[in-house]
């Protein structure tokens, strides 16, 4: 192996809603592999930002914080029935998510980070990472994995679903797929990526 890499390569996880994502990326954080979850950051900034609270209360037309935090449900209740809505509190957020995450690289001392994003290629995310594993699940198992984890209704799940892309398309535009079905075994596939992006970093 030779020593020293120029800069930190950046993987990027991402997979439909109940795919795995997080169990996935777990293993991962065995192995010493930070990872940076976009959704949890996502949740921060719209919790912290003053000019982001201020803008999503405008867009909305009320107020969302009315509870002293972000009131998601009433937000996703919005957003999942009105494309144009979703795209401008996407575009106000996922900027600031973006720089977070590139600041946030940069005092990681690994060969490589990660990216958890659900919305990986459709928040145009999939721009700041080098490689894409893409986790991949039966749709019945994914219903059931929401749904026993939160207080969604099938039908909800499946709304998420449906304004998701498709599975096809992400394992299209992915270096790695990693089946999280539960009659499959990931963490021989996880540790064939890791040693395959080590590799690739120190030949």
């Amino acid at each position: 192996m030779k020593q020293g890499i120029k800069k930190i390569m950046k993987l990027g996880v991402t997979g439909g809603i109940g795919s795995g994502k997080t169990s996935v990326c777990k293993v991962f954080s065995v192995l010493g592999i930070p990872v940076f979850f976009a959704d949890p950051e996502a949740n921060l900034v719209m919790n912290s930002d003053e000019n982001i609270i201020r803008e999503l209360n405008k867009l909305a037309g009320n107020d969302l914080y009315s509870e002293g935090s972000l009131n998601r449900k009433k937000l996703a209740a919005l957003i999942f029935k009105d494309q144009d809505l979703l795209k401008k509190v996407n575009s106000l957020v996922h900027p600031v998510v973006f720089d977070n995450f590139k600041q946030w690289t940069e005092i990681q001392d690994t060969p490589y980070v990660i990216m958890e994003a659900a919305i990986l290629f459709e928040s145009g995310a999939s721009k700041l990472v080098d490689r894409i594993a893409t986790v991949i699940a039966p749709v019945e198992e994914r219903i059931s994995r929401v749904t026993q984890r939160n207080t969604l209704s099938r039908e909800q799940v499946m709304e998420r679903i449906n304004n998701q892309i498709k599975d096809s398309e992400r394992i299209k535009r992915s270096d790695y797929i990693i089946n999280n079905s539960e009659n499959e075994m990931i963490i021989p596939v996880i540790l064939k990526i890791h040693e395959d992006i080590l590799e690739h970093l120190y030949s």
